[in-house]
């Protein structure tokens, strides 16, 4: 939990800006500016701060350190291992005109909505709005925990680590997703400003990785 959280707070906050009409399929600048915001957005760096400093308040990697190098190379390992992932995503994906943008359902019931958590974890659409498997992600989450392995310390190089990555990175995606679903009715029932809200979003990922 100590860096899951975290890593949901990073993929889900960071999305709060992304969104386009859903008939309209995402543009090459828009998907650039995904993978961008994903990576160096406000938010994002925000959060990967504090993850790295949770990190090196448990030495963990123990290899880099509890000081302030050791924090350095944590923030830099998290915002390669995100622009990793979302770079391959972004890039594959263009090459079937794979939207990797997460789609709310606040039309449907709870229950609906909840099953569009998940489904939107291994699902995405194509350019023309229809429903399709997140090929692009499946290539990318795996992809990314692997490669990674290449400049990760030796305690997190293996590949039960790049396997857990990949789990880790799953289990973000759902719980990102539904922060992207639920929150925006939250939020307008709490300050009252009316849902508003857009039916797409930026898919959060496996910041999370």
């Amino acid at each position: 939990m100590t860096r899951i959280l975290p890593a949901i707070l990073i993929a889900s906050m960071s999305v709060a800006a992304w969104a386009q009409d859903v008939s309209e399929p995402i543009t090459a600048s828009q998907r650039a500016e995904w993978v961008l915001k994903r990576t160096l957005g406000p938010t994002t760096l925000l959060f990967t701060a504090f993850d790295a400093g949770l990190g090196t308040w448990r030495d963990s990697p123990y290899e880099l350190g509890p000081h302030w190098t050791g924090f350095a190379q944590r923030y830099g390992l998290h915002v390669a291992d995100t622009a990793l992932a979302t770079g391959i995503e972004a890039s594959v994906g263009a090459l079937w005109g794979e939207d990797p943008q997460y789609r709310r359902a606040p039309e449907k019931s709870f229950r609906g909505r909840v099953g569009n958590v998940f489904r939107m974890t291994v699902v995405s659409h194509d350019s023309s709005g229809r429903e399709m498997p997140a090929y692009a992600r499946f290539i990318a989450v795996p992809g990314a925990a692997f490669i990674s392995n290449t400049w990760k310390p030796d305690s997190e190089n293996s590949s039960v680590d790049a396997l857990n990555r990949i789990g880790f990175s799953v289990a973000t995606h759902v719980l990102a997703n539904a922060y992207t679903e639920f929150w925006p009715d939250v939020k307008a029932k709490v300050f009252h400003h009316g849902t508003g809200s857009p039916n797409v979003a930026g898919n959060p990922a496996d910041l999370h990785r």
